[in-house]
């Protein structure tokens, strides 16, 4: 497992072929938890990649919500 904080190293990870295809995608938006590793453990059954996005939109907060602190 790698985590990748960048597209820029994500390109470079596809340009080097360091990633097998086809990729999956796990998108989340934060506070991780067993759902998403089904999610994950699902994906790596039907592809040799899986990539997780954790985002945390703050368009999602109303103006008394913790944005700040909501676990990511």
């Amino acid at each position: 497992m790698e985590v990748i904080q960048s597209i820029d190293k994500l390109r470079e990870l596809q340009n080097a072929n360091a990633l097998p295809g086809p990729i999956g995608i796990v998108p989340t938006m934060g506070d991780l938890h067993k759902g998403h590793l089904r999610l994950v453990d699902r994906c790596l059954l039907q592809c040799p990649t899986c990539i997780t996005t954790v985002f945390v939109n703050p368009l999602q907060f109303g103006p008394n919500e913790d944005f700040e602190n909501y676990p990511r």
